[in-house]
């Protein structure tokens, strides 16, 4: 896929004018300290990047709102900018993110096995013989955690510090990476359009990647210039995402990374350490963003390969055995509830999804927070009046249903059913359909990992 630069309509179309470049593979590095040189610095075209490990990683990274670069006749529009419709519905599901839902292939081909058709205990006895040098006590964070190689327990633990965050990325792969000085409206209409959640942030001024712009900045963008339905958001159709990150300069956050040689087991950590849902991968020696890892999947990526791992006992205790998930203060909304009231209650009470219950209780739909992205992707953010109910009518992809559970379900079947249905929640009800509470792919991971060493984020 030919890579394209966005939101400078006054640039050049010249064809002998300087080639446009893909950020960060296209463009060199300084001579000091190893970061990412001048977009405007010519430079031979280098389409892949080369691993930690030797291994091409072939991208396909799109560089959005680069101001020293010029546009060439062949370049996409974004949508919304002119010659370009809203991209439909049919066409959002074509452009949906394979990847995301690709497993790590060129490495190891996993069994698909379930969780219940399990190794016998000499098969994976013999498995885990031939692993000694990646499960080795010789590892100091495994030393001071005091992990027993033999106990059960800590067998998603073994596993996660057993495989670096590169082993869960795929060969092939799409990166959006925006400029700072790009209008804020366009890149979120660039996120609907190439069908990603997020994308890193270059600032060139510093020559380096300085956060992410996600689907929350939208809410937040909404729920703070909002006035009415009869005034216009200005700030949202002029203001650049430099900006917009000025204004939040007392909320905004610094960008959390981590390296492709750390262990999952970190990255795991750093996500629920940090309560975030996205970590960018840089490669350290050149400054490169390879990958973003999330919550769903390094679980997809477990539940891949958990033909390794000896299931510990507590896989077949309940969730309320466990006490695994969210049961006190659960926010919810009703199909009334107007949509500005759904934007304030995801900021104020840190919450990815908000079920939708009637007048009975029971649990009828969810809003989440992608569900509003629909809004940029139709333009119709300058009303936020409407209900959830209304809102819920433009979903852009087809929605098969709230996905559910219940206390005394098995964590073993928890797990298969939130990576087989691809969603980041299950709602917890009893049963008369009343929620009860919610478990998500934080809390599983938290658990899985992080508690089982006593460092767990206990609610």
């Amino acid at each position: 896929m030919a890579a394209g630069n966005y939101g400078n309509q006054n640039q050049s179309t010249n064809p002998t004018s300087p080639k446009k470049f893909t950020l960060p593979y296209d463009i060199p590095k300084k001579k000091t300290g190893g970061r990412i040189g001048s977009p405007s610095t010519r430079s031979p075209k280098s389409p892949t990047c080369v691993s930690p490990r030797g291994m091409q990683i072939k991208t396909a990274p799109i560089r959005i709102g680069s101001p020293g670069s010029s546009i060439s006749p062949k370049t996409i529009q974004v949508p919304g900018s002119p010659g370009h419709a809203v991209p439909t519905a049919e066409k959002l599901s074509q452009l949906k993110l394979q990847e995301y839902f690709k497993e790590p292939s060129g490495r190891r081909q996993p069994v698909h096995r379930s969780l219940s058709g399990q190794m016998t205990n000499s098969q994976v006895d013999g498995m885990m013989q031939s692993k000694d040098a990646v499960f080795s006590s010789s590892d100091p964070c495994l030393e001071n955690m005091d992990i027993d190689e033999d106990d059960e327990q800590f067998a998603f633990v073994r596993f996660t510090k057993g495989h670096k965050c590169y082993d869960l990325i795929p060969t092939s792969s799409k990166l959006v990476v925006f400029d700072t000085q790009l209008l804020v409206k366009k890149a979120f209409f660039a996120l609907v359009y190439n069908g990603v959640r997020a994308a890193p942030l270059w600032d060139s001024s510093k020559q380096d990647f300085v956060g992410m712009l996600t689907i929350t900045d939208f809410i937040n963008i909404l729920q703070y210039y909002y006035k009415s339905p009869l005034v216009k958001m200005d700030e949202l159709e002029e203001h650049k995402i430099q900006t917009w990150r000025d204004v939040l300069q007392n909320r905004g956050r610094q960008l959390v990374s981590i390296g492709p040689d750390e262990s999952l087991f970190d990255a795991v950590h750093m996500l629920i350490k940090n309560k975030i849902h996205r970590l960018p991968v840089i490669d350290k020696a050149t400054g490169n963003v390879i990958y973003i890892l999330t919550h769903k999947r390094i679980l997809r990526f477990l539940y891949l390969y958990v033909h390794e791992i000896r299931l510990p006992d507590f896989m077949h205790k309940s969730l309320e055995e466990l006490g695994i998930g969210t049961y006190r203060n659960i926010a919810t909304a009703s199909p009334a509830t107007p949509l500005i009231i759904a934007l304030k209650t995801f900021i104020e009470r840190r919450v990815s999804a908000l079920p939708v219950i009637d007048e009975q209780g029971r649990v009828v739909d969810i809003y989440s927070k992608f569900d509003v992205i629909n809004l940029a992707a139709e333009k119709t953010y300058n009303n936020l009046d409407i209900t959830i109910k209304q809102a819920l009518q433009h979903r852009e992809t087809y929605f098969e249903g709230v996905q559910k559970c219940v206390p005394t379900e098995k964590l073993v079947t928890i797990v298969e059913r939130i990576v087989k249905a691809e969603v980041h929640r299950l709602v917890i009800v009893n049963k008369n359909e009343h929620v009860i509470g919610v478990v998500s792919l934080s809390d599983i991971l938290n658990f899985l990992v992080l508690k089982q060493v006593g460092i767990g984020d206990d609610k």
